[in-house]
């Protein structure tokens, strides 16, 4: 039972907001793919698959980052980085947890599967951008949004332009909340020389935040317009986009319990968006 508790701990089992943050564009991106009608078996392949994926991401970030971590006050406890899980141990629970998203993709098609290695790819790489990229949280971005892409290529089996927009849009959202997430531990990171987007944007990091806010937003609208979702999508998008305008009043000082705060809080924005998705094809039937 110990070694369950470890494990869990390692994979963030009770810090659920990260897989959230991945599953609710993912599954706006499969409803919009299947106009408004996803075959029930892909949701539960993209529910399962995201939860999955984010875990084995996180150990092997624990992996990667353990030296880094150690130096920073919140992640010092961390299974790798106090020394209770082995970096070997991290490893392999990562790939037994990546095999068993892997099974779940190989029920879906050709075009899937290949977009799922890069994926993988991709998101295995990101540790590893901190050390000379001046905004790591850009790549996270296009790593937090393939879901998206790969939704597109499960419901339709072709990935259109619209895809690569609603990416990039999300994109911007991830690079907004990861900022408020890196403004929490920013002294700490400048002590280890960790590059982040707090750093890289200095006191112009509120700012940066609220225009990355503002371009996921207007993206996401304008796909919708285009769409034609009708007023529940766009409802959705003044929830989320009051919500982003609250998130203001938390960073604006810098603090970090509130920079914290606002970045937990970003799950209800992509929340809000999704069940706009999900209400704007119900009322088109």
């Amino acid at each position: 039972m110990e070694r369950l508790r470890l494990w869990l701990a390692l994979i963030r089992w009770d810090k659920p907001v990260g897989s959230l943050l991945l599953l609710w564009p993912s599954l706006s991106a499969l409803w919009i793919a299947s106009e408004g009608r996803p075959n029930g078996w892909l949701v539960l392949v993209f529910i399962a698959g995201t939860f999955l994926m984010r875990s084995a991401g996180c150990a092997v970030n624990d992996v990667a980052d353990q030296d880094f971590d150690r130096a920073v006050r919140r992640t010092a406890q961390r299974p790798v980085t106090s020394g209770k899980v082995s970096p070997r141990e991290a490893l392999l629970v990562g790939a037994a947890l990546a095999l068993a998203a892997f099974g779940l993709v190989l029920t879906t098609n050709a075009l899937t599967i290949q977009m799922s290695v890069a994926a993988l790819l991709i998101a295995i790489a990101y540790p590893y951008t901190k050390r000379w990229l001046a905004l790591p949280q850009a790549y996270l971005g296009v790593a937090f949004s393939f879901g998206i892409p790969m939704a597109f290529a499960a419901a339709r089996g072709d990935v259109p332009l619209l895809a690569w927009v609603l990416l990039l849009g999300n994109l911007f959202w991830v690079l907004a909340y990861d900022t408020e997430y890196a403004m929490v531990d920013r002294e700490d990171d400048l002590k280890v020389g960790i590059k982040t987007s707090a750093i890289t944007f200095g006191r112009a990091d509120v700012a940066a935040v609220m225009a990355s806010y503002c371009a996921f937003l207007a993206l996401w609208a304008a796909a919708g317009w285009v769409l034609q979702l009708g007023w529940p999508y766009f409802l959705g998008v003044a929830v989320a986009a009051a919500q982003a305008a609250h998130h203001y009043t938390l960073i604006r000082d810098r603090n970090p319990t509130q920079c914290f705060r606002a970045f937990r809080l970003n799950h209800y924005l992509g929340l809000a968006v999704f069940v706009g998705v999900v209400c704007a094809y119900a009322i088109k039937r």
